[in-house]
C-alpha cells in the first residue's frame, strides 16, 4: 500500500496515530513560527531544539504504527 495511502488510512482509523500525528503538526506549527522569528532567546533555542527531539519520536512512532499494520503478527 502506498505510504500516503497507509497515513489517510490510518488517520481514520487508528486513534493513537491520529493523536501521533496531531502532535507532531502542533510542534511542526510552532517550530515554524520559531523559524521566521529573526533572533531567538536563549529559551526559544532550547525548545526548538526540544521541540525537534520530540517531532522525530512521534515520527518514530507513526513509523512503527505503519509497519506494524502492513506485517501484522
Amino acid at each position: 500500500m502506498d505510504e500516503n495511502l497507509l497515513k489517510e488510512l490510518l488517520l481514520k482509523e487508528n486513534a493513537e496515530f491520529r493523536r501521533l500525528h496531531q502532535e507532531h503538526q502542533r510542534h511542526e506549527v510552532r517550530l515554524a513560527v520559531l523559524k521566521d522569528k529573526p533572533f531567538l532567546s536563549d529559551e526559544e533555542r532550547l525548545e526548538e531544539k526540544e521541540l525537534k527531539k520530540k517531532k522525530l519520536a512521534l515520527k518514530d512512532m507513526m513509523y512503527g504504527i505503519m509497519k506494524d499494520f502492513r506485517n501484522p503478527l
